[in-house]
């Protein structure tokens, strides 16, 4: 990938959550473990000056995406509610632009691209914004919310790498976030680790004067 390329990317953090880390409502199996892992993406990315995401279920707490309420799980996320809260160790920048997913009390709102910033400016538009067109995506979960914001992205005409140092699954049925990991590279969607990453960002580190700002 070129300096140009790499010029246009932003990191997405998705849903790293208490209520998704062991111990929450609805925790992932080492969703915890990912945490220095993408503290170390968020840190390049910003140094290199691109943009980082960090994406949040910020459920009512009447939702179809509930179990009491037709949906397929227990009540998690709820807005306002430490259990909503990102991880007390993930470190964001202080740029970071924050999107809120879920908001609505009807339809389970997986991806990312069914939320909106601090403003209200949908996550699209915030990428266009910013003239985003290669999504470098980790958090949780590979089965869900990663799986359907890298095929939205990729349906958007956006490019996806997904950091498979820094996702996992939850894995109601064995195997599932495997299969979603397939679903993603069929969709087109290309993998990589921190490590290739790093070598990437120093050759543009500080190539991009455009630096996002948090709304």
């Amino acid at each position: 990938m070129t300096g140009k390329d790499h010029a246009r990317a932003a990191l997405v953090i998705v849903d790293v959550q208490n209520d998704f880390c062991p111990g929450g409502a609805l925790g992932v199996r080492g969703g915890d473990e990912i945490v220095p892992i993408l503290n170390e993406y968020a840190s390049r990315f910003s140094q290199a000056g691109l943009p980082v995401y960090a994406t949040r279920d910020w459920h009512p707490e009447q939702t179809t995406h509930f179990q009491k309420w037709g949906g397929l799980w227990p009540p998690h996320c709820v807005a306002g509610t430490s259990g909503a809260a990102f991880h007390s160790e993930l470190k964001l920048p202080r740029q970071t632009i924050v999107i809120s997913k879920g908001t609505q009390p009807e339809g389970d709102s997986y991806s990312t691209f069914h939320g909106w910033d601090y403003d209200g400016l949908p996550f699209v538009d915030s990428l266009r914004r910013h003239g985003v067109r290669h999504l470098y995506i980790g958090g949780l979960a590979t089965d869900y919310c990663v799986l359907f914001s890298t095929l939205d992205a990729l349906s958007q005409g956006f490019a996806v790498t997904v950091l498979l140092d820094a996702v996992r699954g939850i894995d109601r049925k064995p195997g599932d976030s495997e299969r979603a990991l397939g679903k993603m590279k069929e969709a087109g969607a290309d993998t990589a680790t921190l490590e290739f990453i790093h070598a990437k960002l120093a050759e543009v580190s500080g190539a991009n004067p455009a630096k996002a700002s948090r709304h």
